[in-house]
C-alpha cells in the first residue's frame, strides 16, 4: 500500500481529530491553548504527521529532531529523531498505516530513537529498530529502540 504522509497542521479541525487517539495529551493541550491565545497560525510548524482516510485522520505520530549536543544515546553524538505517538485508529490497524509512518521518518536519514508502547515492541523489530543498551538509571524506565540508516555507525552508550 502506498499512503500519503502529510504534515498536519495545527488548527481546531487536527485537534479535533487529535481527541480520537488514546496518546492524546499534554502536547495536544498546549497546542490548543497556544492556538485559543491566538499565538500560532495554520501553518504554524507542527511535529505531527498523519495519514487521512479520505477526510478522517487515521494514523500519525510526532517527530522532532534532537540536537546531537542532547544526545544520550548514540557514540559519537549526533542528530537524532525522536518519534512518540505513533498510533492508528483501531478500525485501521494491520493495514500498513504504522509502517508507512516509519518508512517516511526513515527517509530523513537519520538514526530514530522510540519508546515503544507495551506489546508493540515486535511491529518495531519487524521495522529494524533494536533495543538500546543503556544506564537503567539515567533513562528513567524508558525502554528506548533505535534504528540506523544505512552507512551510520550503529553503536550506542
Amino acid at each position: 500500500m502506498n499512503y500519503k504522509v502529510e504534515k498536519l497542521k495545527v488548527n481546531y479541525k487536527t485537534l479535533e481529530e487529535f481527541k480520537k487517539f488514546k496518546e492524546y495529551g499534554l502536547q495536544e493541550l498546549s497546542m490548543l491553548e497556544d492556538l485559543e491565545a491566538n499565538i500560532i497560525e495554520n501553518d504554524s510548524e507542527s511535529p505531527f504527521y498523519g495519514i487521512y482516510f479520505g477526510d478522517k485522520l487515521v494514523a500519525r505520530m510526532s517527530l522532532y529532531q534532537i540536537d546531537a549536543k542532547f544526545d544520550r544515546y548514540f557514540e559519537p553524538s549526533q542528530d537524532y529523531l525522536e518519534l512518540w505517538k505513533l498510533e492508528v485508529l483501531p478500525d485501521y490497524q494491520k493495514k500498513g498505516y504504522g509502517q508507512a509512518l516509519v518508512e517516511f521518518a526513515k527517509g530523513f536519514g537519520l538514526p530514530i530513537k522510540t519508546n515503544p508502547r507495551v506489546k508493540s515492541k515486535s511491529f518495531w523489530e519487524k521495522l529494524g529498530f533494536s533495543s538500546v543498551q543503556y544506564d537503567m538509571e539515567r533513562d528513567l524506565g524508558e525502554n528506548p529502540l533505535v534504528w540506523f540508516p544505512a552507512g551510520v555507525k550503529e553503536q550506542t552508550h
